[in-house]
């Protein structure tokens, strides 16, 4: 009997040290511990960061009505509202047909003058050998003072005349110019890049850098 005791009483003291054993080591692990960021939400939904809801108007920065340096009728716009477009780039047309009938004539009266300086050079230069020789011959005493004096006075005409084609060549440029400026007067570019905001005139209506009322436009 006594040695049922002692085993009972073995067993037991077995089992509380292995209780004592467990607990510390349970007790030697380090406590995990979790992190979490507490972050302040400033209004509205999440994720949002809208702070003020308003409307208004968006301004340019400059803006321009396009029109022509001349009066005319349109012929074709090339440009649509919400279009953008580069500085420089053609916006519309106007009729150009009777512009480029005088621009034609006046390149016609150029060629001629210039074929006239060219006609005008010859005989001064022909008016010069003559008296070039008339001179020699009245060294030799074969021609006489008048005939000096005829030669002098054809030479100093040739002259003129190469003056005066050389005059109207000047003139012809400039009326060449004038006309080949007003054919790209007739082409309406885009002073600066931005974008149309408005299209006022459709092919077939005349417009005018000064509206003059009735059907006539001031603007692309």
């Amino acid at each position: 009997m006594r040695k049922w005791v002692i085993l009972v009483l073995l067993l037991v003291v077995i089992a509380l040290s292995g209780v004592f054993a467990v607990n510390r080591v349970a007790r030697s692990k380090p406590i995990v511990v979790s992190l979490a960021t507490v972050r302040e939400e400033t209004g509205g939904s999440a994720g949002s960061s809208t702070v003020l809801n308003a409307s208004g108007y968006v301004m340019p920065r400059r803006e321009a009505t396009v029109s022509a340096k001349m009066t005319g009728k349109v012929i074709e716009v090339l440009a649509e509202e919400g279009k953008r477009v580069e500085a420089g780039q053609i916006l519309a047309r106007l009729d150009d047909s009777n512009i480029k009938a005088n621009h034609k004539l006046a390149g016609a009266q150029l060629a001629a003058s210039r074929a006239a300086l060219g006609e005008a050079e010859a005989s001064l230069k022909e008016a010069s050998a003559n008296h070039r020789r008339v001179e020699a011959l009245i060294l030799e005493k074969i021609e006489t003072p008048a005939g000096l004096d005829r030669a002098e006075a054809a030479l100093r005409i040739a002259e003129a005349r190469v003056a005066t084609q050389r005059a109207n060549i000047a003139a012809a440029e400039q009326g060449l110019a004038v006309w080949t400026q007003q054919l790209e007067d007739t082409i309406i570019r885009a002073p600066f890049s931005g974008i149309v905001t408005a299209k006022n005139a459709q092919p077939g209506e005349t417009i005018s850098p000064m509206s003059s009322g009735g059907f006539t436009r001031t603007g692309i």
